[in-house]
């Protein structure tokens, strides 16, 4: 095993994200220095962290969901095993972010996954001016058994 391989390639969170997580957080902190460059060790180092920090949590958290004398944990869990390990002030955010999420969710259930401002005539006008592809029958698509398919 070489050295520089400690973690799982499994265990790895996507270099991408990180990268993407990163340069958003700073173009938010400093919007006037949103050119800035991020050495590969630091990306490794926040990718790290990250991973430690998601070990942590979900440990925790299913003590917790244990303690309970459950099997699946929920999200009731994460928010108390983030207080249990002194991060109280992201349980606020990460309710408001959950209920962002799920109310969105509900919304694409309720329609289907269509836009908001999509209705069905709109979608049936469309598929009338493409024409749409032109459908054979069967035996027009499908030779038979020892034919060749020529006519």
């Amino acid at each position: 095993m070489e050295a520089g391989k400690v973690v799982a390639e499994a265990e790895e969170l996507p270099k991408a994200i990180v990268r993407r997580v990163v340069k958003d957080t700073l173009s938010r902190c400093s919007p006037e220095d949103s050119d800035i460059n991020i050495h590969k060790d630091a990306l490794l180092a926040f990718s790290e962290s990250a991973r430690i920090f998601i070990h942590y949590l979900t440990a925790t958290a299913n003590d917790i969901c244990k303690e309970s004398k459950r099997q699946t944990m929920n999200a009731g869990d994460v928010f108390k095993a983030l207080e249990d390990i002194e991060f109280p002030e992201f349980v606020g955010p990460l309710k408001v972010s959950l209920s962002v999420r799920s109310g969105l969710i509900e919304f694409k259930r309720k329609n289907g996954g269509k836009k908001e401002g999509s209705s069905p005539n709109k979608e049936v006008q469309k598929k009338r001016k493409t024409g749409g592809p032109s459908k054979k029958t069967e035996s027009e698509s499908t030779p038979m058994k020892g034919d060749s398919g020529r006519k």
